[in-house]
């Protein structure tokens, strides 16, 4: 079992940055991500790192995020810059154990096997 753990969340104005960041307790992973989900809506891909080190990015992102790891540290981040209103959501880490392609495992939470408990980002215009 992995444990994911994410902190960097918080309150800004639009077009202000937050980085988020998310620490796995082990190494049973092939594959990370960042997922969003508003109360009533479906669970949304913002960008994937996966096995082979390729990484893409939900349409929304439109060059304003940034997904990077580090593994010594175990750590995924999730640079984001000129924030939006519509960003407001609860931000989740993921991990899971497939080689799947970083554009496929966008649209596939499923394939996710590890989740943290979620980091509010609220964006005010």
């Amino acid at each position: 079992q992995v444990q994911m753990t994410e902190s960097g969340g918080g309150s800004v104005q639009s077009g202000g940055s937050l980085r988020l960041s998310c620490v796995a307790s082990g190494y049973l992973y092939n594959h990370m991500g960042w997922f969003r989900q508003a109360p009533g809506k479906e669970r949304e891909g913002v960008a994937i790192a996966d096995f082979h080190g390729n990484k893409s990015y939900g349409d929304f992102v439109k060059g304003r995020f940034t997904i990077s790891q580090d593994n010594a540290k175990r750590t995924l981040y999730l640079q984001m810059d000129s924030l939006k209103a519509e960003d407001t959501d609860m931000y989740y880490c993921a991990a899971g154990r497939g080689v799947g392609d970083a554009w496929a495992l966008l649209q596939a939470p499923a394939d996710f096997h590890y989740w943290g408990q979620g980091t509010q980002v609220t964006v005010s215009s």
